[in-house]
């Protein structure tokens, strides 16, 4: 008995024979469908504007320049003293420089900023 219920309903969810084969390219698209807009949102939503901000502070890091005053990612703030390849030394008091990795520079202060 319970056999023949499941036999019954798997043929009442199988496609018509004239369905199943017309229909079936249309219908594979039609269930890809909801997953590609997905994408296409989570794209323009988050992928996007992550690339063009971490665009924005690459060229930020290859503009720094001795004399600019700019915060760490640590919150530090300082003025560059010398801008090497990788790394750049920070003044952070008189007589105090420390040395840091590009990449962790956050933020170019403006100039008129005070300290």
């Amino acid at each position: 008995m319970e056999v023949r219920m499941f036999n019954d309903i798997a043929w009442a969810m199988a496609p018509a024979q004239g369905q199943g084969a017309q229909g079936g390219g249309a219908s594979t698209i039609m269930s890809f469908l909801p997953l590609i807009l997905i994408f296409v949102v989570f794209y323009f939503l988050l992928i996007r504007p992550q690339q063009k901000k971490a665009k924005e502070h690459q060229k930020m890091l290859e503009a720094l320049k001795r004399g600019d005053k700019v915060i760490t990612s640590g919150g530090v703030y300082a003025v560059i003293e010398a801008v090497g390849t990788t790394t750049v030394t920070l003044k952070i008091a008189e007589n105090v420089k420390v040395k840091f990795g590009k990449a962790y520079i956050a933020a170019v202060r403006p100039a008129s900023e005070e300290d």
